[in-house]
């Protein structure tokens, strides 16, 4: 397929005009990252954002796969002197990869089967007299003609046996039955889960005698009855009617089907089609459950990393446990360390009285501002503890219960290791649950992704999918929020556009030896920082204090001549930067005629003057400020009705799940999220979000709570 076949092609299959998906394509194809071409080369693709880029980035490789497997399959069938014209043809016009390896099933090397074995035993003409006649008498008569010892069809029955094998299989192999077949079962089909062993537990009894749709069956459900099945807790197979599926299938055959046909057709819907059709079908439900997943876990994490940091606080974290006590760290307004300790306020030790001495004493001493409870075990009462501590100090001071989740993944880390090789485990653990409250992104960004504990299911899907998808997801997440490049860790500046994990080690190394640096094109002189990764990276690297002041801005320094003329228009210069006179000349520009006067695209400099409105401004500054607490909800405080405020932790198919200040999270079902219909709980809420609920249901033995974010559905 010719490059501009297939960009028509992508443009119609995605709603888009063919320039742009071209120069997307092209962009791409020349060694530019999605984040760079969505920011910086607005203007060739007409402001694409990166989740059409990816789009086109996926289709584009997805058809240039299926052009080389077309390639592969006229040549395998050219070889073996089957390559007819009309076949070809049909090759090269499939859309899809399913439809291509149908066509090539036919000729594909097969282990010996049945119907391989009638053809070697001779028996393929009296196939080919079997379809051509509706007298089944006839072919009993025919068939005896057959019946030679010596290739082993000693009796009639095993030659009229050995022709309905080979009718059965190609019948089989016909891709336009497959097809039909396929899609009967995916539309008619119903999915049936059965008890197999249910001493091996009751998590799954709701699936005991369970039938659904595979159709319309909900992705959470279709994850939810694999994994029984893997624990071999459930039974699970596809039903669906099967007369009419028999009645196309005699459809095949040219004359009137006989018994002998009849026969062959239920064979081959039985042994050789409704098995393959089922796998194909329980592949394509647990493909369409798992991308679900991966797009939650995707949209969770993406709104989980930014969320907005808590500058300018000294930060005491805390990592709650049992018999081994209570981690403390003291992390400065910069996030630097300063003290590490443990007290033993929680069971079975309990000596309360001297750990809060202890936490009173560096609340003073260090001057703290916020305190950060890990979520983990015996937060419950580490919370009561800190809630009672806080009520005897005399002035503000609340604290915040952090989702502790990937924190022990990151400690015990070689990266954790290098970071403080003077900590153990769990004391690096209160370091990082300290950090994380004060800029989420660039301490989650230190942990493996798909560890940090939002989603559905995670551990059921396509690993090398999830985290392909997530480490994207992080990418844009770092890219859109932009890097201080003299206080980003190796793990930040890694995931920066166009920079790997050398380079960023190589950044670091340059700031340790040589100091901060003052000027973007210093990097420069990192390295194997060559010219095509500065241009990939620089615009999202910031200097924050440098001595350009464009260069803690996004503006990419290829447009800093355009900034020059802007400037020199409006009658000011780059330090005037920031002052409320340059603003309010900004607010007052005509970007399209400006445009035009500065010889730019309009984009480049619609973003220019937003930059130059807002310079250095951090865009998760615009999320929700996340709930600060000063005492303790207990379970038992809770009434049906009583309004209560939370932040959402995490959404899923079925709902959202919603801090609320207890243990654990409470569910706010879907039918329970707006008035209106909802289609997905993403649809109202996100991760992140600050949120007025109501308690419609207390579970006291479960420790489980039910939430409404609609007043009166209570």
């Amino acid at each position: 397929m010719e490059a501009n076949v297939r960009h028509q092609r992508i443009a119609k299959e995605l709603g888009m005009d063919v320039a742009r998906v071209s120069a997307a394509v092209e962009l791409i194809e020349e060694g530019n990252t999605i984040p760079f071409i969505a920011r910086y080369r607005k203007e060739r693709t007409k402001e694409m954002d990166e989740e059409q880029l990816r789009a086109v980035e996926e289709r584009n490789r997805y058809l240039i796969q299926l052009d080389s497997r077309k390639e592969e399959v006229i040549r395998l069938i050219d070889e073996q002197g089957k390559l007819t014209e009309e076949l070809q043809e049909r090759i090269e016009a499939a859309e899809k990869l399913q439809t291509l390896e149908d066509l090539y099933r036919p000729y594909r090397p097969k282990r010996t089967t049945r119907g391989a074995k009638a053809r070697e035993r001779g028996l393929a003409p009296l196939a080919e007299q079997m379809l051509g006649t509706s007298d089944a008498e006839a072919i009993s008569v025919a068939a005896a003609e057959y019946i030679d010892a010596d290739k082993g069809v000693e009796e009639l029955e095993g030659a009229l046996q050995g022709a309905m094998d080979i009718i059965a299989e190609d019948l089989a192999d016909d891709a336009d039955i497959r097809k039909w077949v396929r899609d009967y079962v995916w539309k008619k089909g119903v999915l049936v889960s059965e008890e197999k062993n249910a001493e091996e537990s009751r998590v799954y009894e709701m699936y005991f005698d369970h039938r659904e749709p595979v159709r319309t069956m909900p992705p959470h459900r279709v994850l939810a009855v694999n994994r029984g099945e893997r624990e071999e807790v459930l039974k699970l197979y596809v039903q669906v009617e099967e007369e009419e599926i028999l009645r196309h299938l005699e459809r095949w055959f040219p004359k009137k089907a006989h018994r002998y046909l009849l026969e062959a057709a239920h064979d081959s819907w039985k042994r050789l089609i409704a098995p393959s059709v089922e796998r194909e079908t329980r592949s394509r439900m647990t493909e369409a459950a798992e991308e679900q997943a991966i797009h939650i876990f995707s949209e969770n994490l993406k709104n989980l990393l930014l969320q907005p940091p808590i500058p300018g606080k000294r930060v005491l974290g805390v990592d709650p446990a049992y018999r081994t006590g209570c981690k403390l760290a003291v992390v400065d307004d910069t996030g630097r360390m300063h003290f590490v300790g443990v007290i033993y306020p929680t069971p079975p030790v309990n000596k309360v009285e001297e750990a809060k001495r202890v936490v009173r004493q560096l609340i003073e001493e260090y001057h703290i501002d916020l305190i950060a409870i890990g979520n983990g075990t015996a937060s419950r009462e580490t919370e009561s503890f800190i809630a009672d501590l806080i009520k005897e100090i005399e002035r503000d001071l609340y604290y915040i219960m952090v989702n502790e989740a990937g924190a022990s993944v990151y400690s015990a880390s070689k990266l954790a290791r290098e970071e403080f090789p003077n900590l153990d485990a769990a004391q690096r653990s209160a370091v990082s649950i300290a950090r994380r409250l004060q800029d989420p992104l660039a301490e989650l960004v230190k942990i493996e992704p798909k560890a940090v504990g939002v989603g559905q299911y995670q551990h059921d899907v396509s690993q090398k999918e999830l985290s392909v998808s997530l480490s994207t997801v992080v990418e844009s997440a770092v890219n859109h929020v932009g890097v201080d490049v003299n206080t980003a860790s190796a793990s930040l500046l890694s995931y920066v556009s166009g920079v790997n994990a050398t380079v960023a080690k190589n950044i670091i190394q340059r700031r340790e030896e040589l100091g901060r640096f003052h000027d973007r094109k210093e990097l420069k002189k990192v390295p194997r920082l060559g010219a095509k990764t500065f241009e990939q990276c620089i615009g999202f690297l910031r200097v924050m204090d440098g001595v350009s002041s464009l260069d803690k801005t996004p503006i990419h320094p290829e447009s800093y001549p355009i900034v020059k003329k802007l400037l020199d228009q409006l009658g000011s210069d780059p330090n005037q930067i920031g002052t409320p006179a340059l603003k309010e000349q900004l607010l007052a520009i005509d970007v399209q005629q400006m445009a035009t006067v500065l010889d730019c695209g309009v984009p480049t400099l619609r973003d220019i003057v937003d930059a130059l409105l807002r310079p250095g401004r951090d865009p998760r500054e615009e999320m929700p400020a996340p709930v600060l607490r000063s005492d303790v909800l207990q379970l038992e405080d809770l009434r049906e009705g009583m309004e209560l405020k939370g932040t959402v932790r995490n959404v899923v198919d079925f709902g959202a799940f919603v801090d609320i200040g207890l243990k654990n999270d409470g569910l706010v079902h879907i039918s329970k999220l707006s008035n209106r219909f909802v289609k997905h709980p993403m649809d109202i809420v996100s991760v992140g979000d600050v949120v007025d609920v109501w308690v419609i249901g207390v579970d006291h033995e479960r420790q489980r709570v039910s939430l409404s974010m609609v007043e009166d559905r209570c």
